[in-house]
C-alpha cells in the first residue's frame, strides 16, 4: 500500500463518536445579494475559489460543476463581495462582513466575516465558511485561518462535500502547502445523512483517528481506522487507504475474495493489485493462494486506442505435475468508416485445470477462438474470418474431429425497391473445413432472392417470391463424422430454383368493450425441383446438422438452418392467425399450421416432423391479460395420434412484491446424438430417442431496498434435479449485499455435482468485497 505519512497531529484516545463532527451539511439558505460589489487586490493575492450560492445551494452547484480549474495564482486578481467593508488602515486590517464572497481563478470563498492582516498576511473567516476547491469538492468550517494564498491553514470543525455523495468531517484540520490536508478525528461516508437529525449514525462508516488528504493524489489515508455499521464497529484498519470518491482510475489494491471452502481449491484468498499504466491502459494483477492447489497468478489488461480496444486475461498456476495457463482476449478496431477488425480468443492447458481454478467458461466442451474483418456498406455486409477450436470434454469430444475453418467468407446484399417493386437480396459464404479424422471439404455457395409484395381488392396480402440456391463442394473423407456418406472424395455442384406465392388474408373488425380482433388465414405454395438433397449424397453437412420444424420455420423457403440441406420439390403451408387486442392491452394471439408435401426428403432426421407427406402440426399460443399475467407455449404435434413431438412453455404471474416463473421443455429426440454414430447402417445413438423433459421454476421478490430470488431446474425423463439457487440481496444509495448460492447435480469435465455460496458486499467509493462459502 502506499507509504504512511507521519502527522503532526497530537495522538490522543479515540473520542466516543458523539463527539465527532456532524455529518450534515448547513441547511439551505436563499440567494442574498450583496449591497457592493467591488473588485479589489489585496496585498499578494489570496487563491481563494468561486462561490455561487451558499449552504447547501453552492455545495450541489460545485459537486455538479466543478472541474480541475486554474492554479492559484498570486498575480491573478482577486474580487471581493460582501454587504460591509472596514479598512483600518493604521493595523492593516480589512473586514468583510455580510454575505462575505472572495473568488480568485477557480477558489471561492464564503463566510459571514473575513478580517484580512495585512502585515502577517493571514485572512480569518468566521461563521458558515464554504471553501470550493476546483474540483467541487466543497468545504465548510467554523473557524478557518488561510494563508499564502491559502496554500497554508487551519480549520476547525470541518465538513468535506465530495463527489457521488461523499462527506468527510473532522474535529480539525492542517492544510501544508495546498496539497495535503491532515485531519484529526476523522469520519467518512457516502450514504444519506437526515438534515433534520444529524446526530443519527449513517449506515456505514469510516471512523479513524486521523487521516492525510493528498489533494494531487486524490487519496486520503487512514490511520487507527473503524468500519461501523450503524455507528457499530464492526472491522478495525491500523491502516486503510482510498482514493478520493472523485476517482475513477488509480492505482492501488482492491477488495479482494475469502474462501474458507472450495471442493478443488480448499480455502482460498486473492488480492488483486490495480496499476493504472497510463490514460488509456491498466492491468489488473490477482494473486491467488489456496491450501490444496498451487498458487495462481492472473493478469487482466485493457486497453483503449484512438480506432479500438483490447481487452486480455490469462493466468497461470501448477495443477495436475504441470504448469497449466488459459487466455481470453478481445479486440476490436476500426480501420475505417467501412471496415472494421476483431478477433475473440479462448484457449486453455486442460479442462481439468479451468474447473480446479473456475475459470470462466470451465462447463463448456469446447472453446473457440476467431479473428475476423468486417465492413457494412448501404444495404451491405461482408466478412472474412477463421476459427479453431478446442475440445475440453475429453469423453464426448474428440479433438480429432473438431473443425478448422480457415477461411470463411459471408457476404449479404439487400436493394432498393427496383422498378417492378420488388427488393433483390444475395446471400453468399463460402469457407475452407480441415478435420483430422473427418470431412474435409471447401464451399462455395451463393443465394439469390426477389420479393415483391402486392393486395387485393379484397384486402388479400400476397408476397411472391423467385429464389435461386447454387454451391459447389469439395469433399475428402466423406464416409467420417458427421457425412457418413457412401463415397470417400468427390466434388458436386448443385443449383435449386424455388418459386413461392404466400397469402395472408386478414379479416380485422372492432370489439365493442375497445380493441381488436383479427383472424388471418395464411397459405404458401412453394415449387421447387424435387432433386435437390433427396438423390444426393455426397454434398457434406456443414451448417445444417441442427433441425428443427416448428411455427417459427413453418413458411420458411428453406426449413434447415443453413444451405448444405435444402427443402426441394413442391409443398402447401397452411396456417391460422387469430389475435385479440383488448382494452388496458390485454392480448391473446395464436397460429396453427401444417406442411403438406408432394415427396418426402430422406435426408430429414428421424422425428422431424417432417417425414411423411402430410407433416406434424405446430402451433404457438401466447395470452397476456394483465400486467401480472404472461404467458407463451409452442409445440408440435402428431397428426395421426396427437402425440407431442416437441413442446415448450412459459408463464409468468405475480406482481413486483412476489412473481412466481415456470418453463417446460419437451423434445421427443436429441439432435446432438444423431451424427454421434454412422446413421446410415442404423447405428443411431439410442441417447437420440431418449426424449429430453425438463422443468424449471423461479420466484422474484422486490420489496423496497430487499430482493429475493429462487430457481430449479429438474430433468423429469431421468427423475433428478438439474440445479438450484438462490439470490438474496440489500441495497440502499450507499451500499449492497447480495449472499448466491448454487447447487449443480450435473457433471461436467468429471466433477460430479458442485455447489457455491458467494457473499459479496459493495460499498459505495470504497469497493467491494467477497467471500465464497
Amino acid at each position: 500500500m502506499a507509504r504512511k505519512r507521519q502527522t503532526a497531529i497530537r495522538r490522543k484516545p479515540l473520542p466516543k463518536q458523539r463527539r465527532t463532527a456532524p455529518l450534515c451539511t448547513p441547511p439551505a439558505e436563499g440567494v442574498r445579494r450583496g449591497v457592493r460589489l467591488r473588485p479589489a487586490l489585496l496585498g499578494g493575492g489570496y487563491a481563494l475559489g468561486a462561490l455561487v450560492a451558499p449552504g447547501v445551494a453552492l455545495a450541489q452547484f460545485a459537486v455538479q460543476h466543478g472541474h480541475g480549474g486554474a492554479p492559484a495564482s498570486r498575480s491573478a486578481p482577486v474580487t471581493f463581495r460582501a454587504d460591509n467593508v472596514d479598512y483600518d488602515s493604521h493595523n492593516g486590517l480589512v473586514t468583510w462582513t455580510g454575505h462575505v464572497q472572495i473568488w480568485q481563478n477557480d477558489h471561492i470563498l464564503r463566510a459571514d466575516r473575513v478580517t484580512y492582516d495585512r502585515n502577517t498576511d493571514v485572512a480569518a473567516a468566521s461563521g458558515h465558511v464554504a471553501l470550493v476547491e476546483p474540483d467541487g469538492q466543497v468545504v465548510f468550517s467554523d473557524y478557518a485561518e488561510l494563508t499564502q494564498g491559502m496554500r497554508q491553514g487551519v480549520m476547525d470543525n470541518m465538513r468535506a462535500l465530495m463527489t457521488q455523495n461523499g462527506k468527510l468531517a473532522a474535529n480539525g484540520a492542517r492544510r501544508t502547502d495546498g496539497q495535503i490536508n491532515e485531519l484529526s478525528r476523522v469520519v467518512y461516508t457516502a450514504c444519506k445523512v437526515c438534515a433534520q437529525h444529524p446526530e443519527t449514525r449513517p449506515f456505514w462508516q469510516i471512523r479513524a483517528y486521523s487521516a492525510v488528504q493528498d489533494i494531487p493524489h486524490k487519496r486520503i489515508e487512514y490511520q487507527d481506522a473503524y468500519l461501523d455499521m450503524f455507528g457499530v464497529p464492526v472491522m478495525y484498519f491500523p491502516f486503510f487507504s482510498a482514493p478520493d470518491p472523485s476517482v475513477h482510475r488509480q492505482s492501488g489494491f482492491l477488495m479482494g475474495t475469502l474462501s474458507p471452502h472450495d471442493e478443488h481449491l480448499g480455502t482460498f484468498a486473492t488480492l488483486p493489485y490495480y496499476w493504472v499504466i497510463n490514460d488509456s491502459s491498466d492491468l489488473t494483477i490477482v494473486p491467488l493462494l489456496a491450501t490444496r492447489k498451487d498458487p495462481q497468478l492472473t493478469l487482466d489488461y485493457r486497453k483503449s486506442f484512438n480506432d479500438g480496444v483490447l481487452h486480455a486475461i490469462g493466468a497461470v498456476a501448477g495443477d495436475e505435475g504441470a504448469v497449466q495457463a488459459y487466455l481470453q482476449a478481445h479486440a476490436l478496431f476500426a480501420l475505417n468508416s467501412v471496415w472494421r477488425a476483431g478477433a475473440d480468443i479462448s484457449l486453455s492447458t486442460s479442462a481439468n485445470y479451468m474447473r480446479d481454478y473456475r475459470v470462466p467458461g470451465y462447463g463448456a466442451d469446447v472453446l473457440g477462438s476467431t479473428a475476423y474483418l468486417e465492413g457494412f456498406g448501404v444495404g451491405s455486409y461482408a466478412r472474412l474470418d477463421g476459427t479453431v477450436f478446442q475440445g475440453l470434454n475429453k469423453v464426448t469430444v474428440n479433438d480429432s474431429t473438431l473443425p478448422l475453418v480457415l477461411p470463411r467468407f459471408t457476404y449479404s446484399y439487400f436493394s432498393q425497391p427496383d422498378a417492378l417493386g420488388g427488393r433483390f437480396s444475395l446471400d453468399s459464404t463460402s469457407f475452407n473445413i480441415y478435420r483430422p479424422n473427418g470431412v474435409s471439404d471447401e464451399r462455395f455457395a451463393v443465394g439469390l432472392n426477389w420479393d415483391r409484395p402486392f393486395h387485393d381488392s379484397l384486402g388479400q396480402q400476397f408476397v411472391f417470391t423467385a429464389h435461386v440456391d447454387t454451391g459447389v463442394w469439395n469433399a475428402r473423407k466423406l464416409d467420417l463424422i458427421p457425412v457418413y456418406g457412401t463415397t470417400n472424395a468427390a466434388t458436386t455442384a448443385r443449383a435449386l430454383p424455388t418459386v413461392a406465392l404466400k397469402m395472408n388474408w386478414p379479416f380485422v373488425r372492432s370489439l365493442h368493450s375497445g380493441g381488436s380482433q383479427t383472424i388471418e388465414p395464411i397459405v404458401q405454395l412453394v415449387a421447387a425441383p424435387q432433386s435437390g438433397n433427396s438423390v444426393n449424397d455426397n454434398i457434406p453437412n456443414e451448417d445444417s446438422l441442427d433441425y428443427e420444424f416448428t411455427d417459427a420455420t413453418l413458411f420458411n423457403i428453406n426449413r434447415h438452418q443453413g444451405v448444405d440441406r435444402l427443402d426441394g420439390g413442391a409443398r402447401a403451408n397452411v396456417g391460422l392467425h387469430g389475435n385479440w387486442t383488448f382494452k388496458g392491452d390485454q392480448q391473446l394471439d395464436a397460429l396453427i399450421g401444417q406442411s403438406y408435401q408432394a415427396h418426402v426428403d430422406r435426408n430429414q432426421v428421424p422425428d422431424s416432423g417432417l417425414e411423411h407427406p402430410i407433416s406434424d402440426f405446430v402451433g404457438r399460443l401466447s395470452y397476456t391479460p394483465a400486467s401480472w399475467l404472461d404467458m407463451t407455449a409452442r409445440g408440435r404435434f402428431d397428426p395421426k395420434n396427437g402425440n407431442t413431438h416437441f413442446a415448450d412453455g412459459l408463464v409468468s404471474v405475480g406482481v413486483p412484491l412476489l412473481r412466481v416463473s415456470g418453463g417446460y421443455t419437451y423434445n421427443s429426440h436429441d439432435i446432438y446424438y444423431y451424427y454421434d454414430n454412422n446413421y446410415r447402417l442404423s447405428t443411431i445413438n439410442p441417447n437420440y430417442y431418449v426424449p429430453r423433459n425438463e422443468i424449471t421454476l423461479g420466484t422474484s421478490s422486490v420489496w423496497r431496498e430487499y430482493s429475493l430470488n429462487t430457481f430449479a431446474r429438474r430433468d423429469i425423463e431421468r427423475g433428478r434435479m438439474v440445479a438450484l439457487g438462490a439470490n438474496a440481496g440489500y441495497t440502499n444509495d450507499c451500499f449492497s449485499f447480495h449472499i448466491s448460492y448454487v447447487k449443480r447435480y450435473t457433471t461436467i469435465n468429471g466433477d460430479t455435482g458442485d455447489q457455491s455460496i458467494l457473499f459479496t458486499f459493495t460499498f459505495k467509493t470504497l469497493g467491494i468485497f467477497a467471500v465464497n462459502g
